[in-house]
């Protein structure tokens, strides 16, 4: 792809006061580095890994009890071992940022109403929680798990977990008792905070029953904090032997002393998991020492946070990005919680909501997934007009490819300057692959850089690096925020299957395969990145193959689709069939004259073998909690594996929508059968 004229320029006073630019300066002045762009820096962070990391953790000035004797002692994949020597506690660097005057959470909730907590008053909450966990027999190393929404008591908890040297979980309370039993029960809670329900779209959910069935499967639970978040009323749980549950309230305002424990850095802090549509969810070990470094460079210096920004992410718990919100604490930033439907309370699906909320609370920097982006879009959503956003600089967004189409909604519709930040990386790292900068220009559909210290590559499929051509993405060198490991995974084997079994160094070595179709595009003052999709749910029409994300960026540019979903299935002996799914606005039906543009868009966007065998119109289509289409169940499905050794309803964001899927793939394989005939 050649490089496009830019979308937008970074003004001279926006680079003046970029991270990015004072850390160069930094560099010149304590190491006597200077670099002529971006793209020379970049090479130099991946070649000198040692080098970079130690800089960037100089640079921050990352309070330590005991200072490493190496940033990186042993230079592998996987196995890395990094900043060794170092005490410190994750919490250490998120309050020297105590005395700021702006707030620490900004939040508003459909049923917690709206507030904020100054920097002191957290502090103070999770000094509080830390004490009443040590008092439930909380001690470092002990795993403390939330199902929990996005509101401040769950960032205290954390806080507070880590603060102990205790292994910190959390999952939204809209995920049921399978899917959070998968994850849990893997690794054996000792305490668990929990709400009695939420409100969503101006309904409530009482979850008691979900929540008493949740903790039947952990008899590792020795003690409940209990937050009555729908019922301020509402009465805990009741019914183990010796199970202490308690009050929120209790929990959080007793004095307590300001005590951190000092750890090691590669101590764990917290446990994400894959999205688990199918098998058990992986358990991904991060340690604090990584997790800080990673999280300034990515979130601060790379996102340009500095501190009393109100950074706002539209995130529920179960997301990685969630975790990557909190880190804007790590830089004094303000994060703004929300928790509710993205949509609004009211009756009517309100697409404005979110932009309205950012503007009513002054929100400098608003992420969203690239399906809301899209979705605003679509809608027809203005939100200069409908929303007052001055302290509006940064927009980002993640999740998925964003469409060219959405690029220019933002400029047009929300500001002409205006730094898109758009990222992508993954709850494997808990970080970016490529990211953006604020001194770097905009180009439409691209993501700007490859994030400093990651050795981000695509690799063709004998290994060799491309460049301006799609490969696999791919990370050649180690990263401080890659999984210490699996949680349970004995000797790394399901570690080193999912990101080792594919490419190897010349000695052996492991290199890194995320997962993605990647180009990286040679633009003049840095190589940009285009994500086409997972590279296990590739489009493969006559040889040519191709991601999924060039396929949606053209069916959902036909004005009546809202949303849709590609399978394409390979056999032996016989024809590939490919099926494209679609979701249409409310009111129109898939006629023939609308069949007719969507086979000619596809035809003339990218080529005539890429017309689908069939399009279908559905009624939902369907995605993981973390709103990830799911392509990959539904085409194994359509290959006829069972659907539980494909599917976990639990881990889908609407359970329901699988059902129609379920259905149409039986059909089809009746189909394919009466036509192959018998053996």
């Amino acid at each position: 792809m050649a490089a496009h004229a830019p979308i937008w320029t970074p003004g001279t006073e926006r680079i003046a006061r970029a991270h990015f630019t004072r850390f160069s300066a930094w560099l010149a002045q304590h190491r006597g580095l200077r670099f002529d762009d971006y793209e020379s820096m970049w090479r130099w962070s991946v070649g000198d890994l040692e080098g970079f990391w130690t800089a960037a953790w100089q640079y921050f000035d990352i309070p330590v009890r005991q200072p490493f004797t190496r940033a990186l002692a042993d230079d592998r994949m996987p196995g890395a071992k990094w900043f060794e020597g170092a005490q410190l506690n994750f919490v250490d660097q998120v309050f020297r940022h105590a005395g700021l005057g702006s707030p620490a959470i900004v939040y508003e909730s459909e049923a917690g109403g709206s507030g904020e907590l100054s920097w002191a008053q957290l502090q103070r909450q999770v000094a509080a929680v830390a004490d009443t966990l040590r008092e439930m027999g909380v001690q470092p190393g002990d795993r403390v798990v939330g199902w929990m929404p996005n509101i401040p008591q769950t960032v205290v908890a954390f806080l507070a977990c880590a603060s102990l040297g205790a292994v910190w979980s959390v999952c939204a309370p809209d995920m049921g008792p399978v899917s959070v039993g998968d994850r849990f029960r893997q690794i054996e809670p000792k305490v668990i905070l929990a709400v009695d329900g939420y409100r969503f779209g101006g309904k409530p959910f009482d979850r008691r029953a979900v929540f008493d069935e949740i903790l039947a499967q952990l008899p590792s639970v020795t003690g409940v904090l209990w937050v009555p978040h729908l019922d301020p009323a509402a009465p805990g749980p009741t019914g183990r032997a010796g199970l202490r549950v308690v009050p929120w309230q209790d929990a959080s305002t007793r004095a307590a002393a300001w005590n951190p424990t000092a750890l090691p850095a590669d101590h764990p802090l917290w446990i994400l998991y894959s999205s688990g549509t199918t098998g058990l969810p992986k358990a991904i070990v991060h340690g604090h020492g990584g997790i800080v470094a990673n999280g300034l460079v990515n979130m601060v210096l790379h996102g340009e946070l500095h501190p009393g920004d109100r950074i706002l992410w539209a995130v529920n718990t179960s997301w990685m990005v969630w975790n990557a919100h909190v880190l804007g604490l790590l830089g004094g930033a303000s994060i703004v919680l929300y928790d509710g439907a993205v949509t609004g309370a009211g009756a009517e699906p309100d697409w404005s909501h979110l932009w309205r909320l950012a503007g009513r609370l002054g929100v400098h920097v608003f992420g969203v997934g690239a399906a809301i982006h899209h979705a605003c879009m679509k809608a027809g959503v203005v939100p200069r007009e409908v929303a007052e956003l001055s302290a509006l600089h940064t927009v980002c967004s993640t999740g998925s490819p964003l469409s060219p189409e959405a690029y220019d909604w933002l400029y047009q519709r929300v500001k002409a300057d205006l730094w898109l930040n758009c990222v992508a990386g993954g709850t494997d790292i808990a970080g970016g692959f490529l990211v953006g900068l604020p001194t770097l220009p905009v180009r439409v559909g691209q993501m700007q850089c490859r994030t400093l210290g990651a050795s981000v590559h695509a690799f063709d499929e004998t290994g060799q690096p491309v460049i301006g051509q799609v490969g696999e993405l791919v990370c050649t060198r180690p990263l401080p925020s890659m999984p210490l490991r699996f949680w349970g995974d004995e000797g790394n084997a399901r570690l080193l299957d999912s990101y080792f079994d594919t490419f190897r160094t010349p000695d052996g070595g492991g290199i890194w395969r995320h997962g993605d179709w990647l180009e990286l595009v040679p633009n003049p003052e840095a190589v940009g990145g285009i994500i086409y999709g997972r590279s296990d749910a590739t489009i493969n029409r006559q040889g040519v193959r191709m991601g999924t994300a060039e396929f949606y960026r053209v069916v959902e540019g036909v004005d009546e689709v809202l949303d849709s979903l590609v399978v394409d299935l390979e056999y032996l002996g016989r024809e590939s069939y490919m099926v494209l799914f679609v979701q249409l606005r409310p009111g129109i039906g898939l006629d023939e004259p609308l069949r007719k543009r969507l086979v000619q868009a596809l035809r003339t966007g990218l080529s005539a073998r890429h017309v689908p065998n069939d399009i279908i119109a559905v009624a939902r289509i369907p995605k993981t909690i973390t709103g990830k289409k799911m392509e990959l169940p539904i085409k194994k499905l359509m290959l006829g594996h069972p659907l539980e050794k494909v599917i976990n309803r639990d881990a889908v964001a609407d359970p329901a929508a699988i059902d129609w899927y379920v259905d149409f793939a039986r059909a089809h394989l009746a189909r394919a059968a009466a036509d192959v005939g018998p053996a």
